[in-house]
């Protein structure tokens, strides 16, 4: 079972904020702020359960804050929206990754047929190799 999260659940706990950036973009970077912090607040959140922000503080515990804030930069581009967009599909992609639980694995027995068939081959090679033997 994988648990499905969108943006739109948690966005009015998400913190967008600017600075300027060290990014490209010439002297227009002195004067634009075009770096974009997102902060979100595992802990604190509403629109998470329990069992996800659990999951969430375990997977994530190397690139969350001490307070469990989860903080997204983007500045590669020089356009703020183009970073903005970045910083929310950074976010998307990092949940999804932290809140999928992968399957159970099964065990399974090789068929009677796959047992036979190698065990036929085995007796064959070694019927080869004693053909190869001096007398």
């Amino acid at each position: 079972m994988s648990h499905r999260i969108t943006i739109s659940r948690i966005k009015p706990e998400i913190k967008v904020t600017t600075a300027r950036s060290r990014g490209p973009g010439g002297q227009h970077v002195n004067k634009v702020e075009s770096k974009v912090m997102l902060r979100f607040n595992v802990l604190e959140s509403t629109g998470l359960t329990e069992a996800e922000k659990q999951r969430l503080l375990y997977k994530m515990k190397g690139q969350l804050t001490k307070d469990g804030v989860l903080i997204i930069v983007a500045e590669s581009h020089k356009s703020q929206l183009k970073n903005k967009e970045l910083v929310f599909s950074k976010l998307e992609q990092m949940l999804k990754q932290a809140l999928h639980i992968p399957k159970a694995r099964r065990k399974t027995k090789p068929s009677k047929s796959s047992i036979n068939k190698r065990i036929q081959s085995k007796k064959q090679q070694g019927e080869k190799k004693k053909w190869r033997q001096k007398p």
